[in-house]
């Protein structure tokens, strides 16, 4: 059973994921009301996921997103929030954060993204995802040198980042290189392994800002 922790400062918001989650036989192991609390829950009772909020006191979502990944721990963040700015997405996957929802989200699509974000996969709207790139290409971080990292990648897995940042399943993937699927597996544990990545969301961000991956592609 795919175990979670609800971090949001209203407790009426907590309690509303909490039934849906429960609801869908997804057990709800702890609730945070600020992103210190969140940490601290992700330490000691390490659920699958974290439900993050991004505007809560002592300590915010993206600090807090930041910390959990800094510590190692295997507990996913997804992050679900009100705000739908540019920004906060981006800070977030930059974090750590394996994904982004915003709270006006279906009760079916909040428990598919947990689950999805368990299992190990991204979760980003590809509108989000579409505005994130066009934003950020633009202007990328100017202390991010990546051109040494891609360098020890094989052509191949150069070719499956590239896909990847270009938002292909596994699956498409492997249909497009005319490669099967556990060798695409391998492809991306072996390239997320020498670049040093958590997931997916961050290797989207490094294909673009390297441009690896062209605006508008």
């Amino acid at each position: 059973m795919t175990r979670v922790v609800i971090a949001d400062d209203q407790e009426l918001v907590r309690s509303g994921f909490r039934l849906i989650l429960e609801v869908a036989e997804i057990e709800v192991v702890g609730e945070a009301a600020n992103g210190r609390e969140a940490v601290q829950l992700a330490g000691t009772l390490r659920p699958d996921v974290v439900l993050m909020d991004v505007r809560m006191p002592v300590m915010d979502g993206i600090e807090a997103t930041r910390r959990i990944a800094r510590a190692g721990l295997e507990s996913r963040v997804l992050v679900v929030t009100t705000f739908d700015l540019d920004e906060y997405v981006y800070d977030a996957l930059r974090a750590g954060a394996s994904g982004f929802l915003l709270k006006d989200v279906g009760r079916e699509r909040l428990v598919q993204a947990v689950e999805t974000v368990a299992g190990g996969e991204a979760l980003v709207a590809p509108q989000i995802l579409e505005r994130l790139v066009s934003h950020y290409v633009r202007r990328p971080p100017p202390e991010v040198a990546l051109r040494a990292e891609l360098a020890g990648l094989t052509d191949r897995e150069l070719e499956v980042l590239t896909l990847v940042g270009r938002g292909l399943t596994n699956g498409e993937i492997a249909s497009s290189l005319f490669i099967s699927l556990p060798t695409v597996k391998s492809h991306i544990r072996s390239l997320f392994a020498k670049l040093d990545l958590r997931d997916r969301a961050q290797a989207v961000i490094l294909a673009y800002e390297s441009g690896l991956v062209p605006q508008g592609a």
